[in-house]
């Protein structure tokens, strides 16, 4: 039986990844492990290779268990604004076009250390404002004709909040920083 060599699919993968993600959740990996090996798994070409990032965590795959669906919003040529105490889903998928986005999650209810977020925007602005201490990847956003500017910290992911932004953005702009004033408060503490 070779299903070591057979091609990895999506499917195959959100599985390891709810995995991992789990395991960070019950406390069996840290943030540093856990993103070490979303790296592996995303960039893993065949079952075996997925297979070799959760070989030492209690699971049951074989049949991808159906991921429960991001949250999806969906937004053309208008603002999109959270903020407050909202409800962060695990997954979150941001559709826009020409639209205006900010997310805020400095008041915001967690759904644990980890969120994802995927975008696809286009000729929009994406702005994501994260609690002091908080983290961002997003190594994994490609630009066209577009930026992404990330000012807050990228090394260790902080075990408050970690946020991996995947996607692509078209004509636009992604911002992932702290609340404006928060570098000045902190310089007159």
């Amino acid at each position: 039986e070779m299903t070591g060599e057979m091609r990895a699919s999506d499917a195959d993968r959100t599985a390891v990844m709810q995995i991992l993600e789990q395991a960070v959740g019950h406390g069996m990996l840290s943030l540093d492990e856990y993103s070490e090996r979303a790296d592996v798994a995303l960039a893993a070409r065949t079952r075996g290779e997925l297979d070799t990032v959760i070989a030492d965590l209690p699971h049951v795959r074989r049949q991808p268990v159906p991921a429960a669906p991001p949250e999806v919003v969906r937004s053309w040529m208008s603002s999109i604004s959270r903020k407050g105490p909202w409800t962060v889903p695990p997954r979150l998928e941001l559709i826009t076009r020409m639209c205006s986005t900010t997310l805020d999650f400095t008041s915001a209810v967690l759904p644990g250390p980890v969120v994802s977020i995927e975008i696809d925007d286009y000729f929009g602005s994406v702005d994501l404002i994260l609690p002091d201490g908080a983290t961002a990847d997003c190594n994994r956003v490609s630009t066209l004709a577009g930026s992404t500017s990330v000012r807050v910290g990228t090394g260790q992911p902080s075990q408050r909040l970690h946020i991996v932004v995947t996607g692509r953005v078209r004509f636009g702009s992604l911002t992932v920083r702290h609340p404006f004033g928060a570098a000045l408060r902190r310089f007159l503490r």
